[in-house]
């Protein structure tokens, strides 16, 4: 009884830490992409006629939305 314990005990633990490294690999790539749309709206923004552009039909939606 005690033997079928340990191994049930190492098998869950196992399984515990596999999730979490699941887990970090997750928050990881959420980063990743969080990092990368940040990177393509600075460089949109950049030129100033998309930014223009995007802020008066951006102030147009909020206008009629209120």
């Amino acid at each position: 009884m005690r033997d079928s314990m340990i191994k049930l005990y190492v098998k869950t633990t196992g399984y515990i830490r596999n999730q979490r490294g699941s887990q970090a690999l997750e928050w990881i790539g959420i980063a990743a992409v969080i990092v990368i749309l940040t990177g393509v709206i600075s460089t949109a923004f950049k030129n100033q006629g998309l930014g223009n552009d995007f802020k008066k039909k951006f102030s147009e939606f909020l206008d009629n939305i209120g």
